[in-house]
């Protein structure tokens, strides 16, 4: 399982599905109604929504919603262990990052080379890097700016299909190194001739085996890449 967050918002990821702030505020809702319905309706969602989203994340993290349908007991929901489990870790890992003073950023220059909509394409030292902006135009020299919390690091064999989607921006490469903090250690990651620092917690870096020299992939969402005009 990974994670990541972005502007201080944590994320846990497993399987190419994240569990979010969105996320957790529902599961945190259907542990104290006991009802799925009246969580999404306290929440202003729909109830189909939320069961599909709830389908969504027990693909890839496990039971986390145990739901009885009417009879003597009148029907309702409860989190599974693993559900009580996976929300102490969020709020474990939402916690670390908020308490982190300053993020760290990798910044990148390169050419603006398509816009779509919000997004646009950047040519860098490191390949092509898509990111949210602000009014940029064809031709622009900008910075790229990622910040190390908005990384997520995952084994090798874990590249992502770099067509499945266009919201991500992927790369693969070597830890460098690794400082150790109280709750959140800090891994400095070569790829492309450039040095990314992504934030995780001590037990991804116990359970991804990082080390010096090993190799990784990084991952992170366009919408969590900010491109700014250079100065």
């Amino acid at each position: 399982m990974g994670e990541t967050s972005g502007l201080g918002r944590a994320a846990l990821v497993r399987d190419g599905v994240e569990l979010g702030e969105r996320d957790v505020g529902l599961l945190r809702e259907i542990d104290v109604t006991g009802s799925v319905a009246r969580a999404s309706t306290n929440l202003g969602r729909s109830r189909a929504r939320a069961l599909t989203r709830i389908e969504e994340l027990e693909s890839a993290f496990g039971d986390l919603v145990e739901r009885q349908r009417g009879g003597s007991g009148g029907g309702g929901s409860r989190l599974t262990d693993d559900a009580t489990r996976l929300l102490n870790r969020y709020e474990r890992l939402q916690v670390a990052l908020s308490a982190t003073a300053h993020v760290p950023e990798t910044v990148l220059e390169g050419t603006v080379s398509s816009i779509a909509g919000e997004l646009a394409d950047v040519e860098t030292s490191v390949g092509t890097v898509r990111g949210l902006h602000d009014g940029v135009s064809l031709g622009d020299l900008v910075q790229v700016r990622i910040g190390a919390d908005s990384l997520t690091v995952l084994e090798p064999a874990a590249d992502p299909d770099p067509d499945s989607t266009s919201a991500r921006n992927h790369l693969s490469g070597i830890v460098a190194e690794i400082e150790p903090g109280e709750t959140v250690f800090t891994v400095h990651i070569e790829a492309g001739g450039a040095i990314f620092r992504a934030l995780v917690t001590e037990d991804s870096v116990d359970r991804l085996g990082l080390a010096e020299g090993c190799g990784v992939v990084l991952t992170w969402k366009a919408t969590a890449t900010r491109l700014t005009h250079e100065v």
